[in-house]
């Protein structure tokens, strides 16, 4: 397939282009500072933009069949970036008639899981106090990807950690994993690229945890 991703040198958005390029697909990973991607190959393409101008997007999603977004705030001081950027991004693609998008979200975000216990309603609620603004922006993102033309996807992770890729993980469709408390960036790349293919993620939340 051809893949264009979004947030390519954060900690998701670097193991979606790796694992891709492993699998045999051509990239093309859409980044403000080239520098900063460490990830090589001969189907890598590195295309340089702040998402600042759709129509400067265009030529990266043009003609793909998947895009992946690893785009978010790495801080509570950049609350509203997914949302803002986002938007760009599907301004690109309806603009392409590229359908295929899949993004992250956080496990938060959206609705809790089946049989919730005390404890974990009790960090995820201190959780998303501390991060109101950042589950806010996402909320807001979502809400972007729904009014959208596209065949989204949103993955909703918990707490990230960084481990070696493992494929040893649950996934909920429309709904989050019981005690899934901890996941590692690059199993959420896995995750994210084995659903690219998969038609009954289109258009739901997945929630995704150990």
């Amino acid at each position: 397939m051809r893949l264009t991703v979004f947030g390519a040198t954060g900690g998701i958005g670097r193991e979606v282009v790796r694992q891709a390029l492993d699998s045999g697909h051509e990239v093309t990973a859409v980044v403000r500072d080239p520098a900063r991607l460490s990830v090589t190959g001969a189907r890598l393409e590195v295309f340089r933009d702040d998402l600042v101008d759709l129509e400067a997007v265009r030529p990266a999603v043009a003609g793909r069949d998947v895009v992946l977004s690893g785009l978010g705030a790495r801080s509570r001081k950049e609350a509203g970036v997914a949302t803002r950027l986002t938007r760009t991004v599907l301004g690109a693609m309806e603009a392409e008639q590229v359908r295929r998008l899949l993004v992250v979200s956080a496990g938060p975000v959206g609705p809790p899981p089946e049989g919730d216990g005390p404890l974990d309603r009790t960090a995820r609620g201190i959780v998303s106090a501390l991060l109101k603004d950042v589950y806010a922006d996402l909320s807001a993102m979502e809400a972007e990807l729904a009014g959208s033309t596209t065949d989204w996807t949103v993955v909703r992770p918990p707490r990230l950690q960084n481990k070696p890729v493992t494929g040893a993980y649950r996934t909920v469709v429309g709904g989050f994993p019981a005690k899934g408390r901890f996941i590692g960036r690059a199993d959420v790349a896995h995750a994210m690229l084995a659903m690219a293919g998969d038609p009954g993620t289109v258009k739901q939340g997945v929630g995704v945890a150990y």
